[in-house]
């Protein structure tokens, strides 16, 4: 659903701040109730949040398609990926319309002989959010100290751990696991007052020469991207083509990221060109209505902009109308 994340120990805090929306789920079930038909990836129709967006998940993992992949294993990252993606509504849907929706994503995209598995899984997904709501009211796991968070941290495990197996538990949050872990040294560094500033540098470059190299390439990441984008810029003005930039992007990164960035180039420029025409329509609406009422000369904008955005897009025009 996004396309960027930022990692602060992103496990830790969701402890503190799911309650305020999974206080919904509380006396629901967690049922597994046979398939519903198949239907279409979730719409506006069925949250307005995830108006212009796809589910998250890479649906060739989940579909068992990623090189190297083993037969009939599930790909939990990727589920757990979409299982957030669809639970983000919660407050827009019910748990069990949710629920719903993502059994039919899963019939959609995960073969058929593990559909019965992801499903199971979900099961267990949900009752592990539940639990999670009922672990954050522990008066014992209360602060904000990095003692409190640590703790936490163990007895978020230690539910996770009743809950799903090893192989779950290490697919579905291995990484982010190794992301908090690591988070949360740096931040036992940060507040030793013991340690002088130069024990502090130098007890956080061991963290850094240590890092797991998955983690490094995430932390990375956006900087590569960053840098493969001022790259593009700085091609296409010395006149380099689309194809040009595809391969550049594909080297850098991976062919999958550089089918992606080409498709935000193809959006972005499909935008600025409607833009372009809705500013030259709007230039003469101003030019005819001049001397009408501003009551008339703004209803006449309004309708053009009804006739050319939706409600969402003409949130956006007041930057392009200086």
């Amino acid at each position: 659903m996004k396309l960027t994340r930022t990692h602060v120990g992103l496990g830790l805090l969701s402890l503190a701040l799911l309650s305020a929306g999974l206080v919904l789920w509380q006396g629901s079930a967690a049922t597994e109730a046979p398939s519903a038909p198949l239907a279409l990836p979730a719409s506006a129709t069925f949250a307005p949040s995830m108006q212009g967006t796809v589910p998250d998940g890479d649906v060739r993992a989940l579909s068992g398609q990623t090189p190297g992949q083993s037969s009939g294993a599930l790909a939990y990252g990727e589920l757990r990926r979409m299982f957030d993606y669809y639970l983000s509504a919660v407050g827009e849907q019910s748990i069990e319309s949710i629920t719903q929706e993502i059994q039919r994503a899963i019939d959609q995209n995960v073969p058929q002989n593990q559909v019965l598995g992801a499903k199971r899984l979900l099961g267990r997904y949900l009752e592990f959010k539940r639990a999670l709501v009922d672990l954050e009211k522990d008066p014992k796991l209360e602060g904000t100290g990095v003692a409190a968070i640590r703790q936490r941290f163990i007895a978020m495990q230690d539910l996770r751990a009743r809950i799903f197996s090893v192989e779950e538990e290490q697919g579905m949050f291995g990484f982010e696991d190794a992301n908090d872990m690591d988070a949360l040294a740096r931040l036992e560094i940060h507040q030793n007052t013991a340690l002088s500033a130069s024990q502090k540098r130098d007890q956080i470059a061991v963290l850094d020469a240590n890092m797991p190299a998955a983690l490094r390439a995430d932390r990375e990441a956006p900087r590569v991207v960053i840098q493969v984008e001022q790259t593009a810029q700085t091609m296409r003005a010395n006149g380099a083509s689309d194809d040009d930039i595809y391969r550049m992007r594909a080297k850098a990164l991976d062919p999958q990221a550089a089918v992606r960035l080409a498709e935000v180039d193809r959006e972005e420029k499909a935008w600025q060109d409607r833009i372009a025409v809705y500013l030259g329509e709007r230039s003469k609406v101003l030019k005819s209505q001049a001397d009408a009422p501003e009551s008339e000369r703004q209803t006449a904008l309004n309708q053009l902009q009804q006739s050319q955005f939706s409600e969402e897009e003409r949130r956006r025009l007041a930057a392009y109308e200086q």
